[in-house]
């Protein structure tokens, strides 16, 4: 049984498992109890491997919200994950990531190993520690040669469990694709994620592409689908319409800047390719559920 599953354990976390005369919401992991304390027997690192056991298994209840206040994480924050190879072993990864974080400002950084052997960081957005800045600072904790992941800014602690399941999903839809850039960012896999069964990625592509692209009157849905049809050709795609290509031209960048993926880019054209069959799938699918 997992220690997550175990009813004693979640008893002692809800029950603010925390130093005497402590705060039950600590203000940094130097708050919260260490493994010393004869009265407590569930010591930090413990908790740390449960908050992000459960975090990465898509568990964000009230159970995994007193886990992170113990750990010293606030009600409310910005956060995302970064993920890789450890350089030497897991252990040193996670200090240096840690020590990388805090000369940067950063105060929570939640470190844990997935079952494949990678090491996962959740850290909050904040000073000096954004993500790409972090991302950079914290390289030498990975394995040199090897992808590293950087998932997305999302909030609290259902955003927690959703940018560290991207950082891992991307890395077993990592195959399908050949060039790589170190770090490789989760939103750039999103079709690949999608086609792997990432929900997550299957909303982002609906919601903020496909969705973003027009409903009803609006022609740029239909423009960027004729566009992609015929091979990126402005003139083609304006005969197909009926309209002259700079008016093709400009709803394409339209589009682009309504969604950020340009159609006239063949990877970014695979994306919106992608966004637009899961919509209209999507769509479809309500469309039958409310005839029924």
């Amino acid at each position: 049984m997992s220690r997550r599953d175990d009813p004693d354990f979640l008893g002692l976390v809800e029950g603010g498992v925390h130093r005497p005369g402590a705060s039950k919401t600590a203000t940094s992991t130097t708050d919260v109890f260490k493994a010393d304390d004869a009265d407590h027997p569930v010591n930090l690192k413990t908790i740390e491997d449960i908050t992000f056991e459960s975090l990465s298994d898509g568990l964000t209840d009230k159970r995994v919200v007193s886990l992170l206040h113990v750990i010293g994480w606030p009600d409310t924050f910005n956060c995302f994950a970064i993920a890789g190879v450890p350089k030497v072993d897991a252990d040193i990864a996670a200090r240096t990531i840690r020590r990388s974080v805090q000369d940067l400002g950063g105060r929570h950084c939640l470190v844990g190993r997935d079952k494949s052997g990678l090491t996962v960081a959740l850290i909050t957005a904040e000073s000096a520690a954004t993500p790409e800045v972090t991302c950079t600072a914290v390289m030498p904790a990975f394995e040199s040669g090897q992808p590293v992941c950087l998932g997305p800014l999302r909030r609290n602690v259902i955003g927690a469990a959703c940018t560290i399941h991207a950082t891992l999903t991307t890395f077993c839809a990592m195959p399908a694709v050949h060039v790589r850039s170190r770090p490789i960012r989760a939103d750039d896999l999103l079709p690949e994620r999608a086609l792997i069964g990432d929900e997550d990625a299957i909303d982002e592509l609906y919601h903020n592409v496909y969705q973003s692209l027009g409903t009803g009157s609006d022609p740029t849905l239909e423009t960027v689908e004729t566009f992609l049809t015929c091979g990126g050709s402005l003139d083609q795609t304006g005969r197909e319409l009926n309209v002259h290509p700079n008016t093709v031209r400009y709803r394409i960048k339209r589009a682009t800047e309504a969604t950020g993926w340009d159609a006239g880019d063949p990877r970014d054209a695979y994306v919106l390719r992608t966004a637009i069959a899961l919509g209209r799938i999507r769509d479809a699918e309500g469309r039958r559920q409310t005839t029924v």
